[in-house]
């Protein structure tokens, strides 16, 4: 059995800890992929409900509304 003499603790800083390199989006808050995921489906279905109210029926499709959103969200998720 070990003495307690023998035991060396590991002393784990912040200095020795990895470097993490943190990102800085456009968004004004710190988000992670899921937070910035989220954010893209909640305008996802606030471009939709807009445009189911204002914009069909004049003869947009919601395609158009769809490819919107899409390009949209890929884009928070990316750059946000």
């Amino acid at each position: 059995m070990a003495d307690s003499q023998d035991f060396d603790p590991i002393d784990v800083s912040e200095e020795d800890a990895p470097a993490i390199r943190e990102r800085a989006g456009f968004l004004p808050i710190q988000t992670n992929w899921f937070d910035r995921c989220f954010i893209g489906v909640v305008i996802w279905v606030a471009i939709s409900l807009l445009w189911f109210r204002f914009l069909e029926p004049a003869g947009l499709s919601i395609w158009i509304g769809n490819a919107l959103s899409l390009a949209i969200a890929v884009h928070i998720v990316r750059r946000g």
